[in-house]
């Protein structure tokens, strides 16, 4: 595996850095705006596919970017009005979607950064001040991205030196088909339940079997045909209980059927989102503005609100028990006689 750092942009007069990971069975570029998957090419066919949506100048990406491939935080997905009870005083926040905030405000994903070789991993690390987006509390984060093969692993961590709540997403749209929508990939997700929300999106506190509302993709399934018409998915999915922790979370599978994602997580759910109001202005990787539908985002995670909700694993870090997350996903051809036949 080979590793390369680069300086490519500059953003109020600090550089934002490329770091290129290849392994021969994957090529990957993270940038150190926001800790973000800006690219990852998988051999297939002979040649090579992009997989996930970037940017195609680096310079876009402070005003552009919807978190393309970021890292979000402190506290990733909606907190309910912005606000959350911590040590018996009120936290408010500045809300940034109606009345509710999401993806923490400016949050890690509107950060550069720092970015260095840790031996053959990539460490990115942010030290966020007390106060940042209203947040209580410094936290040192650190990530370190590895390529093993075709398999890319994150371990995150942030270590706050008091009390605080801590969710981290890794947010990259996936389309393994290398453009047009995703709506003919097959997801299977290893999840019986679906977290209830209300009309901002916001969870009611009680997990729903998948069925009730939600498609199951407990078996690979199109989300086109999931409710037989394709479907607007922002959805936090309830990893099952007692699930093997060998056996991935989540598979995706191309259009083609040529390329399948895995992901393994040790967290508690994936918030699913098919990206239906994507709209740029700006060129992507192959040179064309992404549109609706044209990438799927599989965020491991705590549930949304979950600063607010005792019914969820708690969110909170302290000094002796930091925030860890470990994330590893996978990307490979599928042999062509394993391939299911398209219909």
């Amino acid at each position: 595996m080979t590793l390369e750092i680069r300086d490519l942009a500059r953003h109020e007069g600090e550089p934002i850095r490329e770091a290129t990971l290849d392994s021969g069975l994957a090529r990957v570029r993270l940038l150190s705006w926001g800790c973000a998957l800006r690219d990852w090419r998988a051999p297939v066919g002979g040649g090579w596919r992009a997989c996930t949506l970037g940017l195609a100048r680096v310079e876009d990406y402070p005003a552009h970017s919807p978190a393309y491939g970021a890292i979000c935080g402190r506290v990733a997905n909606r907190i309910r009005g912005a606000r959350f009870e911590l040590e018996g005083r009120e936290v408010r926040l500045t809300p940034n979607e109606g009345a509710n905030l999401l993806h923490g405000g400016r949050g890690l994903a509107r950060r550069n950064w720092r970015m260095e070789a840790a031996g053959e991993a990539l460490r990115l690390s942010w030290d966020s001040p007390d106060g940042e987006d209203g947040f209580p509390g410094a936290v040192a984060f650190t990530v370190d991205v590895r390529l093993d093969g075709a398999r890319l692993i994150y371990e995150m961590r942030g270590v706050p030196d008091r009390p605080t709540p801590i969710n981290l997403a890794q947010h990259a749209y996936w389309n393994l088909d290398g453009g047009g929508e995703v709506l003919d990939h097959r997801l299977r997700l290893d999840a019986d339940r679906w977290a209830e929300v209300d009309a901002g999106q916001i969870p009611t506190g009680r997990l729903i079997p998948v069925g009730e509302g939600r498609p199951d993709f407990r078996e690979p399934r199109t989300l086109r045909d999931a409710d037989g018409r394709g479907i607007a998915v922002d959805h936090a999915y309830a990893l099952s209980p007692g699930r093997d922790p060998a056996r991935p979370a989540a598979e995706l599978t191309s259009g083609a059927g040529d390329l399948r994602l895995r992901l393994w997580t040790d967290q508690p759910s994936v918030q699913v989102y098919d990206a239906p109001g994507l709209s740029l202005a700006v060129p992507g990787l192959d040179g064309t503005p992404a549109g609706p539908f044209a990438g799927l985002c599989l965020e491991a995670q705590n549930f949304p609100d979950a600063p607010n909700r005792p019914e969820f694993p708690s969110p909170l870090a302290t000094p002796e028990r930091p925030y860890v997350q470990r994330l590893e996903i996978e990307i490979r051809e599928i042999p062509a006689a394993e391939r299911a036949p398209r219909t």
